[in-house]
């Protein structure tokens, strides 16, 4: 009886029809109960009007909560707020019974439907909350106690229906005593979906409990333990939206990779769709997909070359020598003046490729010519990717005149170079702060925009010259997250600048990929820029990020505004107001133009900047800087400009 019972009630069609044949006769029940104190209000109303009346209402109770949407949801997601539309049925029943009955009989016992529509609100839901647990511990009575973690799957879609058809194989797997993979760990307990012709209705044997919006109910109401987001094709935008909802609930997210992964690792042989889930991460959180590159093009730019990459041990540099590596070059070039991070990735590249990959790790800085001219002398390489470069911008703002030496000398130092050993092509790894620079840093790599446009315009020169510029990039030295991921480890409150500061993010194998897809489509003088979809807002991120350390922001880790920074944008820009876009082959990298400016002046406060930074006059090399990039200005009176502009002025 139990069984058939379990099984009836699991059905929600059939959930639905107890529950109506339920409500019919609580509305009886309602109005002979009503009738008990008529007398005493001195209204009476006769047996056969009575029937009349109980069967009307019966009637139009039901059309009430079912249009209300009464019996779209189940039973165990009922709340407070799903008790209106019971309240807004059966009023409305009630009061279209009596007003037909008023039209055809012209008689209305008035006292008598109040009494009954109260009667029967209060029955209709003391009876749903009455039950709710009970059907719950029905439903649930019998089952074997499930070690597997309680998960709610978001996505009614194929990519689900494949993953509960693993989970079901691996558990009878289980039960035959054949190795399972790790579909086995999760039980799936109940799915998401927006679309409402599904919400309510079992999908592949579990049912779809309700919409998005209700993540977080849903999530509380049946004790879930982690989320799966199981919509590979998802735009963009709605996966950032459904994925803040998700942090909303404090619960570890699992997420399938974007359908073209999935494709290539099934291409690859990676049939297991449960093998490919992993956690979420923060670049999930962008807004937008990753970016597609053009491997062919970028393969037969490296294929059999020379490259060198300079600062080859930071975070971009070192992620260009891994993708550079795919690529089977000649020879890769490591050149660094921090021999902890050049052996690093040394190391990395050796258990990798082994003696297959003609690998040659220096310690050297572009600061110094003469040792750069002779690792271009001894290894003579075909392409050269300048990523070398301080780029803290407090420690800048303290220290301007190093800058300069490391930024501006040593680009100079290295394109010059770079042409007169006939080099194919020098890219240089530029940043978004260069656009209307606020601090040194930013102008100092403005400046260096500037030397590589003019060595481009050098006649005779067999050098393809070429910028990349590209915003923040998460997880690389010097960014916010690793800071956030320390502050909430530790246990310490998470320091942000401004509550409105903004910032556009890629990641770190989206920037080494750009700057070799440029390389591989440029032909010098070009500026490359990233579409990088909306900015973030900073303080988003690292609401986000405690949410997914499975905490609470501003009670279990405390966010903390400390201020901005010295010559601290609150907004950054990928391109001055000057420079136009054209795009490539690639439809999400443009190429900027390139903004004229005076040759012959350029060398001659070039070299001044130069001596005063040698000289270490930190004065002097400000305002020799101000000179060379016209856009470089105070950040007070940017941010300023910015905050009047975003926010209205008060009336």
């Amino acid at each position: 009886m139990g069984k058939f019972l379990r099984d009836n009630l699991s059905n929600f069609r059939a959930r639905k029809r107890i529950l109506a044949l339920a409500d019919g006769f609580i509305v009886v029940a309602a109005g002979l109960f009503a009738t008990i104190p008529l007398p005493l209000v001195a209204e009476r109303i006769g047996q056969g009007e009575l029937i009349i009346n109980l069967i009307t209402c019966v009637i139009m109770c039901f059309g009430g909560l079912l249009f209300f949407g009464a019996y779209n949801k189940l039973w165990r997601y009922f709340s407070k707020q799903d008790y209106l539309s019971c309240i807004k049925g059966v009023i409305g029943g009630v009061a279209l019974a009596n007003i037909l009955l008023y039209v055809i009989t012209q008689r209305l016992y008035y006292q008598f439907a109040i009494l009954h529509a109260v009667f029967a609100l209060l029955g209709i839901c003391a009876f749903r909350y009455l039950f709710k647990n009970a059907f719950i511990t029905l439903v649930n009575t019998g089952k074997e106690e499930c070690k597997r973690k309680r998960t709610m799957i978001i996505g009614a879609g194929n990519a689900t229906k494949l993953i509960l058809a693993e989970i079901r194989n691996s558990i009878e797997d289980k039960a035959k005593n054949v190795a399972t993979s790790n579909a086995n760990e999760m039980n799936p307990v109940c799915i998401i979906d927006d679309d409402r012709v599904k919400i309510g209705k079992p999908f592949e044997g579990v049912v779809v409990a309700g919409s998005t919006s209700d993540i977080p109910k849903i999530a509380k109401l049946e004790n879930i333990e982690q989320i799966l987001f199981s919509i590979p094709s998802c735009p963009a935008k709605d996966r950032q939206a459904i994925l803040n909802i998700c942090s909303k609930t404090n619960l570890p997210v699992k997420i399938l990779p974007f359908l073209g992964s999935l494709l290539d690792a099934n291409h690859e042989g990676e049939h297991s769709f449960v093998e490919q889930i992993r956690d979420i991460k923060v670049e999930d959180l962008l807004g937008r997909r990753p970016i597609d590159f053009e491997n062919q093009i970028i393969h037969k730019s490296f294929n059999g070359k020379v490259c060198m990459v300079t600062g080859g041990g930071g975070s971009i540099g070192s992620e260009l020598v891994r993708q550079i590596a795919k690529f089977h070059p000649k020879q890769i070039i490591i050149v660094d003046i921090y021999e902890n991070n050049a052996y690093d990735i040394q190391q990395e590249l050796l258990m990798e490729y082994g003696s297959s990959l003609n690998l040659v790790t220096l310690i050297a800085s572009v600061r110094d010519y003469f040792r750069i001219d002779q690792i271009f002398n001894t290894y003579h390489p075909d392409i050269v990717f300048h990523a070398a470069a301080h780029k803290h911008v407090p420690l800048m703002e303290m220290s301007p005149m190093e800058a300069i030496k490391n930024n501006v000398v040593g680009t100079f130092n290295m394109a010059t170079l770079a042409m007169m050993h006939n080099v194919k092509k020098f890219v240089m790894i530029s940043t978004d702060k260069a656009v209307n620079p606020t601090n040194v840093m930013g102008a100092s790599k403005r400046c260096c925009e500037m030397i590589v446009q003019y060595m481009s315009k050098e006649k005779g020169s067999k050098t393809e010259f070429v910028v990349t510029r590209f915003g923040n990039v998460l997880g690389s030295n010097g960014s916010v997250i690793p800071l956030f991921k320390r502050q909430i480890e530790q246990g310490k409150e998470v320091t942000v600048t401004h509550p409105d500061i903004i910032r556009y993010f890629m990641t770190i194998p989206e920037a080494a990929n750009l700057v070799l897809e440029a390389a591989g489509i440029a032909h010098g003088g070009e500026i490359f820029v990233l579409d990088m979809g909306q900015p973030v807002k900073i303080v988003s991120l690292a609401e986000n990020l405690i949410r997914m350390y499975g905490k609470i922001p501003y009670k279990d880790v405390k966010i903390k505004f400390t201020g901005l920074r010295p010559g601290e944008k609150i907004k950054e820009e990928l391109l001055m107001n000057e420079e136009g876009l054209k795009r490539t082959s690639n439809k999400l990298i443009f190429i900027g133009k390139q903004i004229n400016f005076d040759s012959t002046t350029f060398i001659d406060e070039l070299w001044k900047l130069k001596n005063a930074a040698l000289k270490n006059d930190e004065i002097a090399t400000i305002r020799v800087l101000h000179d060379i990039v016209p856009t470089f200005t105070t950040p007070e009176e940017f941010n300023s400009k910015i905050i009047k502009e975003t926010i209205p002025l008060a009336v």
